[in-house]
């Protein structure tokens, strides 16, 4: 882990190369610094290496080719999200007609069905009569825009043990934004990082976002997200959370109140208030958890009922492909 320091990456790559055999070949370390300055990667200034807009965006287009990669050797399961919205793909479900609905998208078998049902072979003359009762119209998914706020958890656990969780976070993020930013142009995504308070970055800031001696402020995150998606304008609103710990802090009269041990009452019950606040607001909150620590999970179990979002248990090397399943599948929603 860099944290986007790109000298640091090249001493760690040449490490690599010394002890695997990398550069042995016809390529030396200094040809691969020069191809990476040519392909306008990399640049120097004032003594180092820095990356380019290209080289920021080239590292997202990898992050989401390795998610692409993965999801082609395992496919994952569909989250269908009931929503209004406008434009879709006619699908097989249907539904009872009502008053507005498309004429086009009547089910006229399953409507006659209906009506042979009801009348039980007592027509006349005239035949069936349907009724606007007997009418049965085709669903239709389609995608409405959605801003999203992905909430990523900075705090020193993240790199406890000896165990990288922010690189694995950090790669999903930059995937995510790829995702968004070329196939989704009309959706939004937002940043937060979060550790004893949260701040919202850049996208292109993600690369150089690293642990810091923090605690776990996840009342503040929440908080922000509410804030920036209160600021959008599309139809659907979300957030995501990458997490590998319990709530351990909150702000209290200006100040920090934290406690590391156990679920603290206080804490526990003002952050679960931040789950009913979202679920009030429609915002949906998808939280991703990095390890199966019993406090996490039990916090989580309760925040994921007050909001009615969803969770997962996301081990490291499949955290980008359960992030971006669930933002692409949360997108296409079921006029009703």
């Amino acid at each position: 882990m860099t944290d986007g320091d790109v000298d640091e990456a090249l001493r760690a790559l040449e490490e690599l190369g010394d002890r695997f055999g990398f550069f042995s070949g016809k390529l030396t370390m200094d040809e691969f610094k020069k191809h990476l300055k040519e392909q306008d990667a990399i640049q120097e200034v004032n003594g180092k290496n820095v990356l380019t807009r290209k080289g920021e965006r080239m590292i997202r287009q990898d992050s989401l080719d390795r998610i692409f990669s993965a999801l082609a050797k395992d496919s994952q399961g569909e989250h269908r999200v009931p929503s209004t919205g406008s434009g879709g793909e006619r699908i097989t479900e249907t539904r009872p007609y009502v008053f507005g609905d498309n004429v086009s998208d009547i089910d006229f078998l399953s409507s006659v069905r209906n009506s042979v049902r009801r009348q039980r072979g007592e027509w006349g003359d005239e035949g069936i009569h349907l009724t606007e009762d007997d009418l049965e119209v085709y669903e239709t998914e389609h995608s409405s825009s959605c801003a999203t706020a992905l909430l990523i958890d900075v705090s020193h656990s993240m790199i406890l043990y000896g165990e990288d969780r922010i690189t694995p976070a950090k790669q999903a993020a930059l995937a995510l934004a790829e995702l968004i930013l070329t196939r989704y142009p009309k959706d939004s995504l937002h940043v937060v990082l979060f550790g004893d308070d949260a701040w919202e970055v850049k996208i292109r800031d993600i690369p150089y976002a690293s642990v810091g001696p923090y605690h776990t402020n996840t009342k503040a995150a929440l908080q922000l997200g509410q804030r920036i998606l209160a600021r959008q304008k599309h139809v659907n609103k979300q957030i995501f959370m990458i997490t590998d710990g319990k709530p351990s802090a909150i702000m209290e009269d200006g100040r920090l109140y934290k406690n590391a041990f156990g679920l603290d009452p206080k804490i526990v019950n003002k952050t679960l208030d931040e789950a009913v606040q979202c679920r009030r607001k429609r915002i949906s909150i998808t939280t991703f958890m990095v390890t199966q620590d019993p406090y996490l999970v039990r916090f989580v179990e309760r925040f994921t009922q007050l909001n009615k979002g969803r969770a997962y248990f996301a081990d490291l090397e499949n955290l980008g492909s359960y992030l971006f399943v669930d933002y692409n599948q949360n997108r296409r929603k079921r006029v009703s």
